[in-house]
C-alpha cells in the first residue's frame, strides 16, 4: 500500500486543481467459486515439511488441550507425537495398520 501524501491530501481538501492525487490500484479480485479459491490457496507458500500431509482438526474443551500439553511436557515429548501414538493405538484396536508417523 502506498504511503499517504500529506501535501496531496491538503491540496485536495483545499480544492486545488494544480495537484491531483494518483488513483489507488484496484484490489485483486476475490475468487468466486470453490475451485478458484482452491487454486488460489495452492498458489500460496507451503512449508516443504508439510508436503504430502493434511491437517486434521477437532475441537475439544480447553482442559483437554491443557492436559495433553502437560502430559507432553511430563514425558518430554511433543503433542504431535502423543496424538500420533493415540491414532496408532486406535488403528491397532480396530485392526488397521499403524501408519501415523511419530517423532516430528
Amino acid at each position: 500500500m502506498k504511503k499517504a501524501d500529506l501535501a496531496a491530501a491538503l491540496a485536495e481538501q483545499a480544492g486545488s486543481t494544480r495537484r491531483r492525487p494518483e488513483p489507488l490500484p484496484p484490489p485483486p479480485p476475490i475468487p468466486a467459486t470453490g475451485a478458484e479459491r482452491a487454486e488460489a490457496a495452492e498458489a500460496t507458500y507451503r512449508q516443504p515439511s508439510r508436503d504430502g500431509t493434511a491437517p486434521i482438526t477437532a475441537h475439544f474443551p480447553k482442559e483437554v488441550r491443557r492436559q495433553l500439553k502437560g502430559l507432553a511436557n511430563e514425558l518430554d515429548r511433543t503433542m504431535h507425537d502423543l496424538i500420533a501414538e493415540a491414532f496408532n493405538d486406535l488403528f491397532a484396536k480396530h485392526g488397521k495398520a499403524e501408519i501415523c508417523p511419530r517423532g516430528q
